[in-house]
């Protein structure tokens, strides 16, 4: 059940990551277009705070030592986007 359940949620973020890289706007997706939209900047926050609740949920879960998850969580909370992507890189 936890096995399907981890892949669930990676799933989701991998989905809610590629969300972000490709702009979250409708249009042509540039990055310009997406600077001048404040309502897709908005929609790539959540999806970034989403990612974020995401992995923080999953370090909380895991078999770690306090030390390494507080680590862990205090990375992906200064640094949202770069704290979750080096998590599900190395952290994982």
């Amino acid at each position: 059940m936890t096995a399907h359940l981890h892949r669930g949620a990676t799933t989701a973020a991998a989905f809610l990551l590629a969300l972000v890289f490709t702009g979250c706007t409708t249009g042509d997706g540039s990055l310009i277009n997406m600077l001048r939209s404040p309502f897709s900047l908005g929609c790539c926050g959540l999806l970034v705070l989403i990612l974020d609740v995401i992995a923080i949920i999953e370090v909380v879960g895991s078999a770690r030592t306090m030390g390494s998850k507080v680590l862990w969580i205090v990375l992906i909370i200064i640094a949202p986007l770069l704290g979750c992507i080096i998590y599900y890189f190395f952290g994982r």
